[in-house]
């Protein structure tokens, strides 16, 4: 069985983006590039919100994408691979190639593809990722902490949410950010 992987980056305070929706604070360098293509790499599916496939699907066609850094290309290269599926009530239709589109979440229907996944699924974003760790869906967490305190915004995990974690690993970057992964304990 495939793992569900739900991987953020966040302010100190835990928030995915400020009370304005903004996340430049949270704007990876070069290393911390680099770590997140390795965490993706092995991504079959990436399951997303429509916000969250909104900004991502940047990654389909970015400018000027042979003058980026290697890590940039790389990125690319490794989100046009995988298979990604947007949940949407509003969204009229998937604008990148290997995009599926569905109306609701269905847990059931992860958990399904979950058991007949031959690589790892991912969940991005903040929303669809709370619906997923309610229905415990949720395999494997990795946070990357900014040394920033935004006050406020989109919190990374959802209000009355209990789980018991295993600290799987820990790094720090040389600007600061650290990333914590935990497996959810069953």
């Amino acid at each position: 069985m495939a793992r569900l992987i739900y991987s953020m980056q966040t302010s100190l305070d835990g928030y995915a983006n400020d009370e304005q929706g903004e996340f430049g604070w949270a704007a990876p360098d070069a290393e911390v590039h680099s770590f997140f293509n390795e965490l993706e790499r092995p991504i079959g599916t990436s399951l997303y919100g429509r916000r969250m496939y909104e900004v991502m699907r940047y990654w389909q066609d970015p400018p000027d994408l042979a003058k980026q850094a290697p890590h940039i290309r790389e990125f690319a290269e490794i989100w046009q691979a995988a298979d990604k599926i947007v949940y949407s009530s509003s969204l009229e239709a998937a604008s990148t190639p290997r995009t599926r589109l569905e109306r609701e979440f269905d847990p059931a229907a992860v958990r399904e593809l979950k058991d007949g996944a031959e690589a790892d699924l991912s969940t991005g974003g903040p929303n669809l990722a709370a619906e997923a760790l309610r229905a415990g869906l949720v395999d494997e967490l990795h946070q990357v902490l900014y040394p920033v305190v935004v006050g406020g915004g989109t919190h990374w995990l959802p209000r009355g949410l209990r789980l018991d974690l295993e600290l799987v690993d820990q790094r720090r970057f040389a600007n600061g950010a650290v990333h914590l992964h935990y497996r959810v304990r069953a």
